[in-house]
C-alpha cells in the first residue's frame, strides 16, 4: 500500500521544535510519529510531503534509516494512497478503508484519505487548491488514530506511547546480571547492550516500563521510574531522578530531576536544577540549577503562547517548550509555559519572560539580535564536542529557521 504522510499548514502550531524538523519526525515515547506510523500502517511504499526547505532534511537525515521504499514530495501516479496528517500518533493497527473516504476535523483540515488523484501534489496541500478541498466531499469514515493539536499533546500522551513502544519490542533484553544496583518489577525493565548500571541506582518498573538504549550509563544511587526511555548512549549523572512519563534522547547528558518530559538527542542538563512537563529540543544545554516551573501557584490552566496568541492550553502542568540550539545560563527560571526559540541564549538573574523569539540573546541588559555567524560558530564548536561535524545540510537548515521563525512566532 502506498501511505503518504503530509506536514500541512499547521507545522507552525509546533514551533519552535518545528521551525528545524518536519512535524512527523517529533518525538513521542521511545520512537518518532513517523516511526509509529509506519510501524502501524505497514507501507509497502511511502511519500513523505514536507515544505520544499525540509526536502535535504528529509533525504539525509530521515530517509537512510527507514526500511521502505520512500520518496519526498513527488506528486501521486495511478496507485490509490492512504493519506495520514503527519501529527497523528498511532497506538494501534489500522484498517484500510474499502473505498474513497476522508476524516475531516471541524475546522475542515483532512487528517486521513484514502484516495486516488493521480498528479496530486504537495503544492495542492499548502495552497489548499480546489483539487485538495474537494476531496472534502468524499465519504467520511472512521477516525483512526490520534491528532496531536500542540506540543503539550505529545507531553501529555507520553505515558501511553513509551508502554506502547515497550510493548512493539521485538528483541529480548540483554541480561541482567547481579550487581549492586536495585530493580523493581524486573520483567518490565528492558535494557540493550552495553549499558552500564552504576551502584546504587534504582530501575522501578512498578507503574510503567524502563527502557535503556545501548551503551547507556546509569549513574551511581540515580533512580529511574517508569515510563520511561532512555535513549543509546545517554548518560544519566549520579544522583539523578528520572520519573515517569520521561523521554531522554540518544546521546543526552541529564543530572538533577526531570518529570513527564521529552528530551530530543545531544541536549545537555548536566547538573541540578527541575525540568517538568516541557519539550526540549536537540543540542540544547542548560546551565546548572535551570529550574522549569510546570505548575502555577494558584494550580489554575497554564496559559501558553502559539504564534502571536496566548491560548489556554485546558492543561494545569506544562512547563517549556525549548528549540534546538538554544542555552541557558546558570540559575535560570523558567515559568510554567515558557516559550524558548530556536538558538537563544538565556542568562538572566530574574525569572524569564514567557516568550522568548529564536535568535535572541537575552540578558539583564535586555534582548539582542543572536546574529546568525557567531550561532554558527558555536554550533560547530558543540557539534566537534560530540566527534560531529556542523555540514552544509545544518547550515542550511539554520539560516531557514532564521527566516521563518520571524514569521511563525510574530
Amino acid at each position: 500500500m502506498h501511505v503518504v504522510i503530509f506536514e500541512g499548514n499547521q507545522w507552525g502550531t509546533f514551533a519552535p521544535l518545528s521551525l528545524s524538523r518536519p512535524v512527523f519526525s517529533l518525538s513521542t515515547g521511545a520512537t518518532s510519529l513517523l516511526e509509529k506510523q509506519i510501524r502501524h500502517l505497514k507501507p509497502s511504499r511511502l511519500s513523505l510531503w514536507v515544505r520544499p526547505e525540509m526536502e535535504s532534511f528529509c533525504r539525509q537525515r530521515i530517509v537512510p534509516h527507514l526500511n521502505v521504499p520512500t520518496e519526498i514530495n513527488q506528486p501521486l501516479n495511478d496507485e490509490p494512497a492512504l493519506f495520514f496528517s503527519g501529527r497523528t500518533v498511532h497506538l494501534s493497527d489500522f484498517e484500510v478503508p474499502s473505498q474513497e473516504a476522508v476524516v475531516v476535523d471541524e475546522r475542515d483540515i483532512i487528517r486521513l484519505a484514502y484516495i486516488s488523484r493521480p498528479g496530486l501534489s504537495p503544492a495542492d496541500i499548502f495552497r489548499r487548491s480546489p483539487r485538495w478541498l474537494e476531496l472534502l466531499q468524499l465519504p467520511q469514515t472512521m477516525s483512526q488514530g490520534r491528532l496531536v493539536d500542540s506540543l503539550w499533546d505529545l507531553i501529555h500522551w507520553n505515558d501511553e506511547s513509551l508502554v506502547e513502544d515497550y510493548a512493539q519490542l521485538q528483541s529480548d533484553s540483554a541480561s541482567k546480571p547481579a550487581g549492586a544496583y536495585h530493580m523493581v518489577n524486573e520483567d518490565d525493565v528492558w535494557l540493550a547492550a552495553d549499558v552500564t548500571l552504576s551502584p546504587g541506582c534504582v530501575l522501578d518498573a512498578s507503574k510503567g516500563p524502563v527502557m535503556i538504549g545501548a551503551g547507556a550509563t546509569i549513574g551511581a544511587n540515580a533512580v529511574i521510574s517508569g515510563p520511561c526511555s532512555i535513549g543509546p548512549n545517554a548518560r544519566i549523572r549520579p544522583l539523578a531522578q528520572i520519573r515517569e512519563g520521561t523521554t531522554i534522547g540518544a546521546g543526552c547528558t541529564i543530572g538533577g530531576e526531570v518529570s513527564q518530559s521529552i528530551f530530543l538527542a545531544q541536549t545537555n542538563k548536566g547538573h541540578e536544577g527541575f525540568v517538568g512537563h516541557s519539550y526540549i529540543g536537540k543540542w540544547v544545554n542548560l546551565g546548572s540549577g535551570t529550574t522549569v516551573s510546570n505548575l502555577k501557584n494558584t494550580y489554575g490552566e497554564v496559559r501558553a503562547r502559539i504564534g502571536n496568541q496566548d491560548v489556554m492550553t485546558g492543561r494545569q502542568f506544562l512547563g517549556s517548550i525549548i528549540g534546538d540550539h538554544s542555552k541557558t545560563a546558570i540559575l535560570t527560571r523558567l515559568s510554567a509555559g515558557t516559550y524558548v526559540g530556536f538558538s537563544t541564549m538565556v542568562a538572566l538573574t530574574g525569572t524569564a519572560p514567557q516568550h522568548i523569539p529564536s535568535f535572541t540573546f537575552l540578558t539583564d541588559a535586555g534582548a539582542k539580535p543572536y546574529e546568525m555567524d557567531k550561532a554558527i560558530e558555536v554550533s560547530k564548536r558543540v557539534f566537534a564536542r560530540r566527534d560531529r561535524e556542523f555540514d552544509a545540510t545544518d547550515e542550511q537548515l539554520m539560516k531557514y529557521v532564521a527566516a521563518v521563525a520571524p514569521r511563525v512566532e510574530l
